[in-house]
């Protein structure tokens, strides 16, 4: 369900934004109780038994923050999805939630393949083409994709920007056979 796990997410992303806390370290407990709820199939059981109190559920989950150095609003976010059976909703609400905070914050994700490595400065150029194109900034990440030829193909989001010899020729081919 990506309504519930979008409303939780966005939800979050208001606490965190109106009590300016740090998005990284929300991610970062975020993260910690997924990884925990991965690993322990007893804990998960536990927080979703509703045999268990919920007094008990919370408690357990108190000493699990006090433990690992959690924020709080961490964790009255996780004792919400426990209270209201929505834990298992948390692997797509911490998705969520990082796109919501990259939207909120103007950050675009890019994939950037390359037929070579880049060097820093070829890197630097690109992303701020893509920041002018996208009115975001650029979070890019590069990957090598021999079959290219030359240039570039970037994709962000959904979107794909095709500057590669390889799509050039297609392009081309495509034009000719028509």
């Amino acid at each position: 369900m990506a309504s519930v796990s979008s409303t939780y997410a966005r939800a979050f992303a208001d606490v965190v934004f109106s009590a300016h806390l740090d998005a990284s370290r929300a991610i970062g407990g975020l993260r910690q109780i997924a990884a925990l709820l991965e690993q322990s199939a007893d804990l998960r059981r536990v927080w979703e038994n509703p045999a268990v109190p919920a007094e008990q559920k919370r408690k357990l989950l108190d000493a699990i923050v006090q433990r690992d150095g959690i924020d709080r609003p961490v964790r009255n976010l996780i004792a919400v999805l426990i209270d209201n059976r929505r834990l298992n909703f948390l692997p797509r609400i911490l998705e969520q939630f990082e796109k919501e905070l990259d939207r909120r914050m103007g950050l675009a994700d890019a994939q950037i393949s390359s037929a070579r490595e880049l060097g820093d400065a070829e890197k630097h150029t690109l992303e701020v083409e893509i920041a002018k194109l996208t009115g975001k900034r650029v979070r890019a990440q590069y990957g090598l994709d021999p079959s290219l030829l030359g240039g570039a193909v970037v994709r962000i989001g959904s979107t794909i920007y095709d500057g590669s010899v390889k799509g050039q020729l297609e392009r081309i081919k495509e034009a000719i056979s028509s």
